[in-house]
């Protein structure tokens, strides 16, 4: 993937670009992207708001059949550390007998996890040897990083492998070993993932730290959602391979796209930044175990990956203007696959209330962060399983692992 880089032209084109780094930022082009997609200026695809109801009823179904008691956890990596009715995190409970300790390794362990969680790709398989499991995909990928964090991998110290600080050693060759890589069960973007890796541990030693960082946002004990994130892109920013920069500044998960209008430096920069945001979600139970209380969480926005955005192809809301893209691969910075990304941002603020409604439940009872675990996620698994026989997503994107 190569993306051109715009240079650097003094102070005021970084401000713009800094003003990308955000939650807000997302969400507001996001729904002027659905804006002109519903005014016919978005070229690759077509939006039928009325199709929503019935990816409503498919989400809020799913929801009452998982959650009958609408006791939904929040879309977090914490979800997929549990096998067979085992949480293993909660089994290392003991291992710290500081909280903030446990949640400097929390950190640790859900960062390496999450930025190991993009798409694995049809036919990779990973098999549990404590537990004789075998799972795909998200929940693969979580057990296979949980097993590769408690191994003491990504340690610099042997005597104490609960920790994150040894990832400027981590190898191609480390993570096939660890995800039980093979001819026959190909794993997407390897060398992408341990390039991550490494430059995650080049650019912050530990990722732990950045619990500390977080705890001094805090006020009075509260951390408003939003902040985790701005934390996460400000430290994350330099690690994303091959991304666009704009005055200097790294703007990680952020693209360009011809229906996104401003007058200045940002003109026709959509930022999506979802593996950040996947993140942000997944850091707030070590936040809260901590006693630090996160507040506003659906000040961040839903998640722009192939389950979310794929419930609302396959329900025809969003439909491609060329049926004949959908055999057809496509980049991952190209127009299309930021449009459907943007497309699914929006549409997911325009799905939630509606799942509420069905539900009988408010927006501060069961806020995004639920309705997307609940929900919008679990809706795109299923309804791609009943529509492909490999259950994958409705187009085929070409990625480096590290976006999806």
């Amino acid at each position: 993937m190569t993306v051109q880089t715009s240079p650097d032209t003094g102070a005021g084109v970084a401000r713009a670009a800094r003003s990308l780094l955000s939650a807000s930022a997302v969400r507001e082009r996001a729904h002027e992207m659905l804006g002109a997609a519903l005014a016919g200026q978005v070229s690759e695809w077509r939006v039928d708001l009325a199709r929503l109801e019935a990816a409503a009823d498919l989400t809020a179904s799913l929801v009452g059949e998982a959650y009958p008691d609408l006791n939904v956890p929040f879309h977090a990596r914490w979800r997929h550390f549990a096998v067979e009715g085992r949480d293993l995190w909660a089994a290392r409970d003991g291992a710290w007998s500081d909280a903030q300790d446990k949640a400097r390794a929390a950190f640790d362990l859900a960062i390496t996890s999450v930025l190991l969680d993009a798409g694995a790709g049809m036919g990779w398989r990973y098999r549990d040897a404590a537990t004789g499991a075998t799972l795909s995909r998200s929940e693969g990928l979580g057990i296979a990083s949980f097993r590769l964090f408690e191994s003491g991998a990504l340690s610099a110290d042997a005597s104490d492998p609960l920790r994150a600080d040894g990832l400027t050693g981590v190898t191609a060759e480390v993570l096939a070993k660890a995800f039980q890589v093979s001819g026959g069960n190909p794993l997407v973007g390897l060398e992408g993932r341990a390039s991550l890796l490494r430059a995650l541990g080049a650019a912050l030693g530990r990722p732990g730290k950045l619990f500390d960082v977080m705890a001094g946002r805090a006020i009075g004990g509260k951390l408003p959602a939003p902040v985790i994130l701005d934390v996460l892109l400000e430290a994350l920013g330099p690690i994303w391979p091959g991304r666009l920069t704009l005055g200097g500044v790294p703007l990680g998960d952020c693209w360009r796209h011809p229906a996104i209008k401003r007058d200045d430096a940002t003109d026709g920069y959509m930022p999506i930044h979802k593996l950040s945001q996947w993140l942000s979600y997944s850091l707030i139970e070590p936040l809260e175990s901590a006693g630090i209380a996160v507040t506003d969480v659906d000040g961040l926005t839903g998640l722009a990956e192939y389950r979310n955005g794929g419930l609302f192809v396959d329900t025809g809301v969003l439909a491609l203007a060329d049926p004949a893209d959908a055999s057809r691969a496509h980049p991952v910075e190209g127009p299309l696959v930021v449009g459907w990304r943007a497309l699914t941002v929006a549409l997911l603020d325009r799905i939630a209330p509606m799942v509420r409604e069905r539900l009988g439940v408010t927006a501060d009872a069961f806020p995004l962060a639920r309705v997307l675990e609940g929900g919008t996620w679990a809706a795109g698994r299923r309804i791609a399983k009943s529509l492909r026989a490999d259950g994958g997503p409705p187009l085929i994107v070409l990625s480096d692992g590290t976006v999806f």
